[in-house]
């Protein structure tokens, strides 16, 4: 990965964490007001949607703190190393865990009538595009777990010829 890359990369990090703790900061306390107004009828809500906002929130930026460590390890050229898998396991979870708190907020909103079914479905559905993302990093980390064995396999056929030389 060029320096280049590397810069623009760690830049839109550098913005998405900022924002994200803007929204932790401002944004939610902003919600929590504007959810008081709703009144008494609506007023169970309050509570677990400003928790499912703060904890995807959080869910972001343990994605990005990840992403930042596996883009230094791409360009120190350590990252086909077992130490790589420890934060490619951590971006899995957070992903999961971001999808689970969707599906908990189309199940708070389901009973009643705060929003609509279709909205409620539309939700679902986006909980299930998360849980693919999710998919999809298990699969990257399948193939990294294979250009680590290739690597440690190439290291050790290395060794073996070095002896006999």
């Amino acid at each position: 990965m060029g320096k280049l890359t590397v810069l623009a990369l760690r830049a839109v990090l550098v913005a998405l964490l900022a924002g994200s703790v803007f929204v932790q900061v401002v944004m939610v306390p902003l919600l929590a007001v504007d959810l008081e107004e709703l009144g008494a009828e609506f007023a169970y809500l309050r509570t677990p949607f400003l928790v499912i906002t703060v904890l995807g929130v959080v869910a972001v930026q343990v994605v990005l703190v990840c992403v930042w460590r596996l883009v230094t390890m791409v360009r120190r050229g350590t990252v086909f190393s077992h130490a790589a898998f420890r934060y490619v396991h951590i971006v899995i979870g957070a992903i999961v865990a971001a999808a689970v708190l969707v599906f908990a907020l189309g199940f708070i909103l389901a009973p009643g009538d705060p929003v609509p079914p279709g909205v409620v479905l539309l939700i679902g559905g986006g909980g299930l595009a998360i849980l693919g993302v999710a998919l999809v990093v298990l699969v990257l980390r399948m193939l990294l777990a294979q250009a680590v064995a290739r690597d440690v396999e190439a290291a050790r056929m290395r060794a073996e010829l070095e002896e006999v030389i």
